[in-house]
């Protein structure tokens, strides 16, 4: 799309809008009619944004607010955890505008949402409402308000007693927004909707979370990311990420990512120049968690840096000629669902591409296999993987009774799908091989890795890495490394759930050796949850064999 949009164009056909108003009142009445049900509309076509940054630059300090792709994105999100009457948790990079539309959401509830109550808090009062200061949140509202059609406001409307101190009121509909900060978040009684501005930074979010309980059922809690294991983190880890069109889930959070990437004008340039200063300015550790949201960005023993994971988005396209990314043809894996809030997970790649990312909460493991199975069956002949432990078990079983059903058109379900079981916690492949291939001073496998799963994650570690070296010579015009496009690794920016999967391949970390020194991975440090998406996809890239006597594929 073109970025910066056309401003004086946008200010021209509303001045046009708004001289058609006042020759033909009844317009104006249709319209509203229109911005009951259409928030993206109302925000681009009557809504603005203040950014002082640009008194310098040419454009203009109040600016038409003119969503590009993502935003809109993020109003569908809002008005879905308000019609599903569920929780979001918005997860954002610095500067994507994600309080400003909050802002203009919730003056279009206070618009036509009549009786609505909208709340908002932030640790600090001055962050909530500081008069003449637009990073506060309720001179945002107040800008907001002010620059809406005179035929939107209220009949009796004064912003000198309806817009007073956190607190702004429709007389004509009885709608509000309130605010509140710190330890009184969640005391001013019930309301349609809660946002909690930097949600991750609170000294006492325990407390908070115990007053908005009861207050109410659609809290949407918007930050940049903190240090892990806090009620942020925790509810973002437990959380579902959203993308538009989907149902969201009873009881769980809904998650929506704001990554610099979606970002129009933000590019590599824009990242690396950034990325530099503060790392001159020695604060590279609060660039990662402000801009590549990166909750490890302070833990030591991350198996696979963030900024390897994000390295390998789309390398298929970057460097179509390095390699045949796609040879082999596809493969899968299965991540079953254990206990408690645990989740299904299936990867599919082809090649080293993967091209498939899915989770989901049955509890049946058979329903869980035959679902697996249908999804990876079209993509047919592949190898299908699965955890074979606990009540992955079950998977066999189902495999068992759906070789002998047939679809509608006669043919085997199971045609060109092979199950193979992956044991986590049995011995390396190739026990008396070398660790670094070559190297006589390096370990062997059975001396190094505790278990299957850490040689697992290890060599998942050492595709990221090349990889991630891979894509830095090219964006420094250096030479290219020769490496075997086998063992690398790249991620379609086409999967979904995307930036769950990128969350917790950053989140494994190694545990402190264990007596006999071995390699032990930990995939649910303290306060996470179990990284299903991740592990299938370690998995996928990690294949094992399992042969009878008669060379024949066993499940």
């Amino acid at each position: 799309m073109t970025w910066p949009p056309d401003y004086a164009r946008i200010i021209a056909w509303r001045n046009e809008q708004l001289l058609a108003f006042e020759r033909e009142p009844w317009l104006a009445t249709v319209a509203k009619e229109h911005y009951k049900t259409h928030p993206v509309d109302f925000i681009n076509h009557w809504c603005v944004t203040v950014d002082p940054r640009n008194a310098l630059s040419g454009r203009p300090v109040k600016m038409p607010f003119f969503l590009f792709p993502r935003q809109e994105d993020f109003v569908h999100f809002l008005k879905a955890c308000l019609d599903a009457q569920e929780g979001g948790l918005v997860e954002k990079s610095r500067d994507m505008g994600a309080t400003w539309l909050c802002c203009a959401f919730s003056v279009w509830l206070w618009l036509f949402y009549p009786g609505s109550s909208v709340g908002w808090g932030s640790r600090k009062a001055d962050l909530v409402d500081t008069l003449g200061d637009p990073d506060s949140i309720f001179e945002k509202i107040r800008v907001l308000v002010r620059s809406l059609p005179p035929e939107f406001l209220p009949a009796s409307f004064n912003p000198k007693d309806h817009m007073t101190y956190m607190k702004v009121v429709n007389t004509e509909n009885g709608a509000s927004i309130t605010g509140e900060s710190g330890d009184n978040i969640g005391r001013g009684g019930r309301k349609l909707i809660y946002f909690k501005d930097e949600s991750a930074h609170y000294e006492r979010p325990e407390s908070i979370e115990a007053a908005l309980t009861d207050n109410t059922r659609v809290q949407i809690d918007i930050s940049s990311v903190g240090a892990p294991n806090n009620i942020f983190h925790r509810k973002r880890d437990s959380g579902i990420e959203w993308s538009p069109g989907d149902t969201l889930e009873k009881g769980r959070t809904a998650v929506f990512v704001m990554d610099w990437r979606d970002h129009p004008e933000k590019d590599q340039a824009w990242y690396n120049t950034r990325r530099q200063q503060a790392e001159d300015q020695g604060l590279l550790h609060l660039f990662a968690q402000e801009v590549d949201r990166d909750y490890s960005a302070s833990i030591v023993g991350t198996v696979v840096p963030l900024e390897w994971v994000k390295a390998a988005t789309d390398v298929h396209l970057l460097l179509p000629k390095y390699g045949d990314w796609f040879g082999g043809g596809h493969s899968a894996s299965l991540d079953v669902a254990d206990e408690g809030g645990d989740r299904n997970a299936l990867c599919v790649s082809e090649g080293v591409v993967v091209v498939h990312i899915d989770e989901w909460g049955e509890r049946d493991t058979g329903a869980t296999a035959r679902r697996a199975i249908e999804a990876v069956a079209r993509y047919a002949p592949v190898t299908l993987q699965y955890d074979c432990i606990g009540v992955g078990a079950g998977v066999k079983a189902e495999a068992n009774r759906l070789r002998d059903e047939k679809d509608s058109e006669g043919r085997p379900l199971l045609k060109g799908v092979r199950l193979v079981p992956w044991n986590a916690g049995t011995t390396p492949i190739n026990p008396e091989a070398r660790v670094v291939p070559g190297d006589r001073n390096s370990p062997l496998n059975k001396d190094f890795y505790g278990n299957l799963k850490a040689q697992g994650w290890w060599e998942l570690r050492w595709r990221f890495e090349r990889t991630y070296k891979l894509v830095m010579a090219h964006r420094s015009g250096k030479p290219l490394p020769k490496y075997d496009v086998r063992t690398l690794i790249s991620i379609s920016s086409k999967i979904k759930k995307k930036a769950s999967l990128e969350k917790e391949l950053n989140q494994v970390v190694r545990k402190a050796p264990t007596g006999k020194m071995k390699l032990i991975i930990d995939k649910k440090p303290e306060g996470t949850t179990s990284p299903n998406l991740a592990d299938c996809v370690m998995m996928d890239f990690w294949p094992v064999s399992t042969y009878d006597t008669s060379n024949r594929w066993v499940a």
